[in-house]
């Protein structure tokens, strides 16, 4: 069963920039969006980022103007570029493939990773 690896997670001061990665462990293929979700301690997971095959590119309001999506359509990858970053960008981030099976959506998960940002 293909996984998703997930790394690029850490520490990071307020201001400073990380770039998240999620790459398939194996071949894949019938995704049809992309996206980074992410949970705080005490919070609900919140959609960060989104990318679909067709149609707009959505972020949350918190992360628009510092975070950018994009996709390595030949690997299926899918990368987070954060930067200006802050506190409350403290989270677990976990990725996600939407995989087309017939009429289902398959929803495939990273494995998560941490990101700190101390002020």
């Amino acid at each position: 069963q293909v996984q998703l690896v997930e790394s690029g997670g850490g520490l990071v001061q307020a201001g400073g920039s990380l770039r998240l990665s999620c790459v398939p462990s194996g071949s894949i293929s019938g995704i049809n969006a992309m996206a980074w979700h992410r949970q705080a301690p005490g919070k609900q997971l919140e959609l960060v980022a989104r990318l679909p095959n067709t149609g707009s590119t959505t972020y949350a309001d918190s992360v628009k103007g510092r975070f950018t999506i994009a996709r390595d359509n030949a690997k299926n990858a899918v990368y987070l570029q954060m930067n200006s970053l802050k506190p409350e960008d403290t989270a677990v981030y976990y990725c996600n493939l939407d995989q087309l099976q017939g009429a289902h959506t398959l929803r495939l998960w990273g494995q998560g990773t941490q990101v700190t940002v101390s002020s």
